[in-house]
């Protein structure tokens, strides 16, 4: 038996992607989900199609069978399947598509992955306009207050997002420990050559000490002891597995000096806070770090935000040479949105300094602002929206 079909552990919640996912099946002959490792990717298709047949190509005998004989193997299935890990055999995407294109049926196929590398070239080779991507990240903080409602931001800072974690309730140290060996280490030996393990988790705990910086491959080669190219490499492999997340420079109309490299941020706070030796909320709310960790936990809540709806945010920073700065730009329909991201619960007038600056320096396109930061009050000054992101759960954070 090469296929199961799926009974759903009503325990697991149902992922606010789940309204686009349908509509993309509605659309689209194939829809392809990405992801990191454990972001429920499989979960969710199965529990969105239950009636569809589920193939996992990770286990060897499924994988052997659709490299051997892909014809044969896609023929068990005319109504189409779920097939998971698809960039464990990409070579079926062009069978695939001879399929949809002879029978014209819609929602066949759903296809999910977690590099997107390899999955992207292949798709762009074979299903374009053909299939639907959608992006899964871990559970949105909106989702997992279906499991507790009183969620503090650095409780949720040290535990992070990941699905079976909160699902089963597993040990964050061996869960972590055990994500990092199975998941990241071994995907990270099949897209490179790793030689040497240590310097790697050397590597990966730097990383997160930081959190928020600009990426300085001159600084981390000489901190691991490996070039500045093979840096390159290993953080285009983590961007690749969704363990890290690049925000680019806004520069664009502004005529003074600007910083041009990105800055890093982990898709999870979890994981970041487990390299970091955080084991608890008071040690993340204690932490030097603690600013750092709780801007990374709003820009990837503000990331969920469009993944879920099946867009991409064009999101950006903003520095000058003299340190002016915003935290995150959103682009819009030509319009600019700044947000500034403080993990201090007391609003001052410093919360919104750089998004005035930056108002004056970019021009008429942009927007007066917001501001997020730990307190539980909400309130306007300047224009500029003051609230806290966790407590008043946004829609969107884009102002029409």
């Amino acid at each position: 038996m090469i296929c199961k079909l799926f009974w759903y552990n009503i325990a697991m919640i149902k992922r606010n992607i789940t309204k686009e996912l349908k509509e993309a099946a509605s659309e689209y002959p194939v829809v392809t989900i990405i992801g990191p490792r454990q972001s429920g990717k499989t979960t969710l298709a199965q529990m969105t199609f239950p009636k569809k047949p589920y193939c996992s190509l990770e286990d060897p005998d499924t994988r052997l069978m659709a490299e051997n004989d892909p014809r044969g193997f896609l023929d068990n299935f005319p109504n189409g399947c779920v097939l998971d890990e698809i960039q464990r055999a990409p070579h079926m995407l062009s069978y695939i598509q001879g399929i949809v294109d002879q029978t014209k049926k819609i929602g066949m196929y759903i296809l999910t992955g977690s590099h997107q590398p390899k999955l992207h070239e292949a798709v762009s080779q074979s299903l374009a306009g053909r299939t639907a991507i959608l992006t899964l990240l871990p559970f949105s903080y909106k989702e997992l207050k279906k499991y507790k409602t009183d969620w503090s931001a650095f409780e949720l800072i040290y535990k992070g997002f990941f699905p079976r974690l909160h699902d089963k309730k597993l040990n964050l140290n061996r869960f972590f420990n055990s994500y990092l060996q199975t998941y990241v280490e071994r995907d990270v030996r099949m897209l490179i050559n790793l030689k040497d393990l240590d310097r790697f988790q050397r590597f990966l705990v730097l990383l997160a000490g930081r959190i928020g910086s600009i990426v300085n491959y001159a600084s981390l080669s000489n901190d691991v002891g490996v070039s500045a190219t093979t840096i390159k490499t290993w953080i285009g492999v983590l961007k690749s597995s969704y363990i890290l997340f690049e925000l680019p420079p806004f520069f664009e109309n502004i005529r003074k000096r600007v910083v041009k490299s990105p800055k890093i941020y982990f898709m999870d706070t979890g994981l970041a806070s487990f390299l970091l030796g955080i084991r608890s909320e008071q040690q993340a709310q204690r932490d030097p770090l603690c600013g750092a960790l709780y801007e990374n936990l709003i820009l990837i809540e503000i990331l969920k935000l469009y993944y879920n709806k099946g867009k991409r945010p064009e999101m950006y920073f903003y520095r000058d040479s003299i340190g002016n700065e915003v935290d995150c730009i959103i682009r819009q329909c030509r319009k600019l949105q700044p947000i500034e991201i403080k993990s201090g619960s007391t609003f001052t007038a410093d919360y919104i300094k750089g998004i005035k600056k930056f108002q004056k320096e970019a021009g008429k396109n942009v927007l007066p602002g917001k501001v997020f930061y730990n307190g539980k009050t909400s309130f306007m000054t300047n224009g500029i929206k003051i609230s806290n992101f966790l407590i008043h759960l946004p829609i969107s954070v884009f102002s029409d």
